[in-house]
């Protein structure tokens, strides 16, 4: 005999509810795929799914969330403040589901999965190629998309923070932005490169507080090596030009080569510019530091666990 139907409580029927409003896996991919691209036809290629299957299910999402995620025109594709809220922890959804598969996949068969590693375009001793080459001999099932960031360590912080990476090789001479963690690698001192026929060329050493009248090639800003030198400089209360901003080593070189200016570079990137002079800088605080980034908010996936294992061992002792 059957006995009374169960009684629910207001708590339950509220759960039942927000059970039945939560978003689908699936859905959030769509969504964060969406968003990346700013395009539904690209978003549509990029998950080899028809347009059609990925406007549906955003907006379902927007049902489901009484909120309108994405402002669309027939020439463009926004977010909206809804929509802009939700990339962050959709991402760090996304990542957690995957965190979980990617554990019970360890236990059976190895790590797999994809790993997003963003990182400078220089990286110092940091070897990344060889960082690489022994991730993928030891876990051939990680799929790695790499990320050179031009326009610099700040680029690379935010893309952590917002998930869109799982780890960055950065340079933040001061605190990280909210959402990130650092750990240093290595450090290495900052050195000023000038033409061979330049003044400075030959000098066992300079002080930021002479170089007031030169002009420089420089960093864009979100740099970390631009960070460093504008922090020096404005700690000693100098000011000073730059005429040329490049996103490049060999590019500095150049001009510096052709005495188009002087520039601070980490002393590991001036070894490779045969055609530059080198002076050292007496101040302590032109220093550059390599640093590898995560996300706060989570554990780092196992396959990036993995990764910053393989990192600390081939740091240079």
């Amino acid at each position: 005999m059957e006995g009374p139907p169960p009684q629910y409580t207001g708590h339950e029927r509220r759960d039942d509810i927000t059970k039945a409003q939560l978003p689908s896996l699936e859905a959030l991919r769509r969504f964060v795929v969406v968003a990346e691209e700013l395009s539904f036809t690209k978003a549509a290629r990029r998950l080899h799914v028809v347009q059609s299957g990925v406007s549906s299910v955003i907006a379902a999402l927007e049902r489901e969330l009484g909120a309108t995620l994405f402002d669309r025109d027939r020439h463009a594709v926004a977010l909206t403040e809804a929509g802009r809220a939700l990339l962050p922890e959709a991402r760090a959804t996304l990542a957690a589901a995957q965190a979980a598969a990617d554990a019970v996949a360890e236990t059976t068969a190895g790590l797999r999965g994809t790993l997003r590693v963003g990182t400078m375009i220089s990286t110092g001793a940091v070897d990344v190629s060889e960082v690489l080459s022994r991730f993928h001999q030891t876990h051939p099932g990680v799929v790695v998309r790499l990320r050179q960031a031009p326009a610099g360590s700040t680029d690379l912080a935010h893309a952590v923070a917002d998930g869109s990476l799982d780890l960055a090789l950065l340079s933040l001479p001061g605190e990280p932005p909210a959402g990130v963690e650092v750990r240093q690698l290595v450090e290495e001192p900052m050195v000023l490169i000038c033409a061979p026929g330049h003044r400075l060329a030959g000098s066992p050493e300079v002080s930021v507080s002479v170089l007031a009248e030169d002009a420089f090639v420089d960093f864009p800003v979100g740099w970390g090596t631009r960070a460093v030198t504008d922090r020096a400089f404005a700690a000693a209360g100098v000011e000073r030009q730059v005429v040329f901003e490049v996103a490049s080593y060999g590019t500095a070189a150049s001009l510096v080569g052709k005495g188009l200016g002087i520039a601070f570079v980490p002393a590991s990137a001036a070894a490779q510019m045969p055609e530059v002079a080198q002076v050292p800088v007496d101040s302590p605080a032109m220093t550059w530091r390599v640093q590898v980034a995560t996300a706060a908010s989570h554990r780092p996936s196992a396959a990036a666990r993995a990764f910053l294992e393989e990192l600390r061992y081939l740091l240079p002792r």
